[in-house]
C-alpha cells in the first residue's frame, strides 16, 4: 500500500493524489482532538468537586504541558528515522492508554478513595505519563502532512490539519453535554474512541512516502540532527508560537472558572454551558482555516499579522464582560485569531527548513504549544485567585507587545525552498 506513494517534493510528481492518506491522517487529527478538548470544559468543575484549588486544577494541565514540550522534539527526530506512522502509533495508542490511566485516578478522587495530597500527585503522575507517551502523536501528523503536500501548498496543508483541530474541538466540548449520565462519562467515551484512533491508524494509515521501502525505516536510517529552539529559521515563529498558545492555554483553563463564578453555576452547569462556548470558538477558528486560509493565498507571517489583533480585542472583551454571551462572543473572536495564527505558525518554520529536517522541525513547532501551555494554565491559574479579570488584562498585554514587535520580528523570516 506504500509503494506506490512517491515524494511530493519531487517535481512532476507533486501532482500524485494523496487524498486517502490525508483523509485518514485528518480523521485521526479530529478523533485526537476531540480526546483533548473534551477535558477543558470539565476539568474545573471536576477539580473543584474533588476539593482542588484552582492553581492545583490548571497546574495540572500546565506541567503535563511541560512533559510534551520537553517530550515533542525527540519524538520528531524519532520519527525521521523509524517512520511517520510508527511513532504515530506510539502516540494514539498511548493517548488511549494514558486517558484510561488518567480517568481511573479522576474516579478515585470522585468517590472519595484518594483526596488531599495525595489525589493531587497521583493526577500529576497519570498525567505526564499520559503526555509523554501521547506526545507523539502531534510532531509525527504534522510531519507526515509536509511529506505529502508540495512546498506551495504547505498552508493549506497545515491549514487542513488546523481544521481538523477544529472539528475535534467542536465536537469534544459538545460531549461534556453527557456529562448528565455522569462529570466523568464524556471522558470514559473518549477512551475508548481513542482506542479506535489507534486501530484506524493502523489498519488504513499508508506509511509516510519519505519512508518507503524496508532500508527507508529502521535502525539503519539516521536520526536528524537536533534542531535547536534558536535556529535562526524558525526562531521568529517559535517567539510568536509560545506567546499565542500562552495566552489561548491561560482562557482555556481559566474560562471555566469565569463562567462558573460569573454566572453563579453549578458543575453540572459549568460543564454544559463552558462546552457550548468552546464549541462555537472552535466553529469560528474552523471557519478561519476552512474558508480564509484555504482560500486566499496568504503568507504565514501574514496570517499572524491578521490574527494578533484579533487576539487583543478578544482578550480585552474577556476582561470587561461579565454576561454568558458576552463572554461566549469573546471566545469567539479568539477562535477567529486562532483559526488564522495556528497555520501561518506552523507553516511559516515548515517552510523555513530543507525536506529532510521536517521532522525535527515538527517536533520544535510541535513543542511551542505545549510549552505556552505550561505556562499560561499555571500563570492564568495564579492570577485568578488574585483577581478574576487579572489573566486576561495580563494576555491582552503580552500581546500588545507582540503586535507592536511584529515588524522587528517579520524583518527575521526566512523562507527557504526545498
Amino acid at each position: 500500500m506504500t509503494a506506490g506513494l512517491p515524494d511530493p517534493e519531487s517535481g512532476p510528481e507533486a501532482t500524485q493524489d494523496y487524498t486517502a492518506a490525508r483523509r485518514t491522517l485528518l480523521a485521526s487529527i479530529v478523533i485526537t482532538w476531540m480526546g483533548f478538548s473534551v477535558l477543558f470544559p470539565l476539568i474545573a468543575p471536576v477539580g473543584r468537586e474533588m476539593g482542588l484549588s484552582e492553581f492545583q486544577i490548571t497546574s495540572i494541565i500546565g506541567t503535563s504541558s511541560l512533559v510534551v514540550f520537553l517530550a515533542s522534539p525527540i519524538w520528531g527526530r524519532l520519527s525521521d528515522r523509524y517512520g511517520r506512522k510508527r511513532i504515530l502509533l506510539v502516540g494514539v495508542f498511548g493517548f488511549a492508554a494514558g486517558t484510561l490511566l488518567f480517568n481511573s485516578v479522576l474516579t478515585l478522587g470522585l468517590t472519595g478513595v484518594l483526596g488531599g495530597t495525595a489525589l493531587y500527585l497521583c493526577l500529576l503522575g497519570a498525567r505526564w505519563i499520559h503526555a509523554c507517551i501521547m506526545s507523539a502523536a502531534m510532531p509525527s501528523s504534522t510531519a507526515y502532512m509536509a511529506d505529502i503536500t508540495s512546498f506551495a501548498q504547505r498552508t493549506k496543508g497545515m491549514g487542513a490539519a488546523g481544521a481538523a483541530n477544529n472539528l475535534g474541538g467542536i465536537i469534544g466540548p459538545s460531549l461534556a453535554a453527557l456529562a448528565v449520565f455522569g462529570l466523568l462519562f464524556p471522558l470514559w467515551l473518549m477512551a475508548g474512541l481513542a482506542l479506535l484512533n489507534g486501530l484506524l491508524v493502523w489498519w488504513l494509515l499508508p506509511e509516510s512516502p519519505r519512508f518507503t521501502g524496508a532500508a527507508s525505516v529502521g535502525s539503519g536510517r539516521p536520526m536528524s540532527p537536533r534542531m535547536p529552539y534558536t535556529d535562526r529559521r524558525i526562531l521568529p515563529f517559535v517567539v510568536v508560537g509560545v506567546l499565542m498558545f500562552m495566552g489561548a492555554a491561560l482562557v482555556q483553563q481559566t474560562m471555566g472558572f469565569r463562567f462558573q463564578d460569573a454566572l453563579g453555576l453549578t458543575a453540572m452547569q459549568t460543564a454544559s454551558v463552558f462546552g457550548v462556548a468552546m464549541m462555537l470558538a472552535a466553529a469560528c477558528s474552523l471557519f478561519s482555516q476552512a474558508v480564509i486560509v484555504q482560500r486566499m493565498e496568504l503568507a504565514p507571517f501574514t496570517l499572524l499579522r491578521l490574527a494578533i489583533p484579533l487576539l487583543i480585542v478578544a482578550f480585552a472583551m474577556m476582561a470587561l464582560l461579565n454576561d454568558r454571551w458576552g463572554l461566549t462572543a469573546a471566545m469567539m473572536v479568539q477562535g477567529l485569531g486562532m483559526g488564522l495564527a495556528a497555520p501561518g505558525f506552523m507553516a511559516g518554520a515548515s517552510m523555513a527548513v530543507t525536506p529532510q529536517e521536517q521532522g525535527a522541525v515538527a517536533g520544535v513547532a510541535g513543542a511551542c504549544p505545549p510549552l505556552g501551555f505550561s505556562i499560561g494554565p499555571l500563570l492564568g491559574g495564579w492570577l485568578y485567585q488574585i483577581d478574576p479579570v487579572l489573566p486576561y488584562a495580563c494576555a491582552a498585554g503580552v500581546y500588545l507587545v507582540l503586535l507592536l514587535a511584529m515588524g522587528w520580528i517579520g524583518r527575521r523570516v526566512t523562507v527557504h525552498a526545498p
